[in-house]
């Protein structure tokens, strides 16, 4: 007998459990492409920073110097470039820097530092690193890299579907004698 009444109540679904899962697997979905995308966002950020990072070690040190300024560049943004290509990060979507970094020169008068600008990545050299110089703190002078990169989001029935935002990322390095 009771194996009758339990099939009678299996008989008696009227298909609620259906209806909750078409209810929440699509929230569910949403969540795990946040999560994703969010997650995305993130690892490109770190990379971008691990790139400026990369740049200012690399501008920090001695040079050549019969080199020239166009070659030095040229280290530099191969340092971040390589960092990029690392986790698979097209460098050559870095857009020109809307928010380039000014810093002040460590050079008597203080005026703003040297920046160049190769590939769209900023370079200031001769920088101030610290604001507040005091005698027992002397000035210190570094390198200052500094660049943007894209990212879009792919989130489909929300706000952010398409939405584009714009990562910065800088470093700075003391100079090395």
């Amino acid at each position: 007998m009771n194996i009758k009444r339990i099939v009678g109540q299996l008989g008696r679904t009227n298909g609620a459990e259906i209806a909750e899962a078409a209810l929440v697997l699509p929230l569910v979905f949403m969540l795990l492409l946040g999560i994703v995308w969010f997650g995305r966002a993130f690892n490109i950020y770190s990379t971008i920073t691990q790139a400026a990072q990369q740049g200012a070690i690399t501008a920090a040190r001695p040079t050549c110097a019969t080199c020239g300024n166009n070659t030095f560049d040229g280290l530099v943004t191969g340092a971040v470039d390589a960092v990029m290509q690392a986790s698979s990060i097209d460098p050559t979507q870095i857009p020109v820097n809307t928010n380039p970094p000014t810093p002040v020169s460590c050079v008597n008068p203080p005026a703003l530092a040297t920046c160049t600008h190769p590939n769209n990545i900023t370079i200031c050299r001769q920088a101030l690193l610290n604001s507040a110089v005091t005698a027992t703190q002397p000035a210190q002078c570094g390198v200052v890299v500094g660049f943007q990169y894209p990212f879009q989001f792919y989130l489909p029935f929300t706000s952010l579907n398409f939405q584009k935002i714009t990562l910065s990322a800088q470093a700075q390095s003391r100079m090395e004698n």
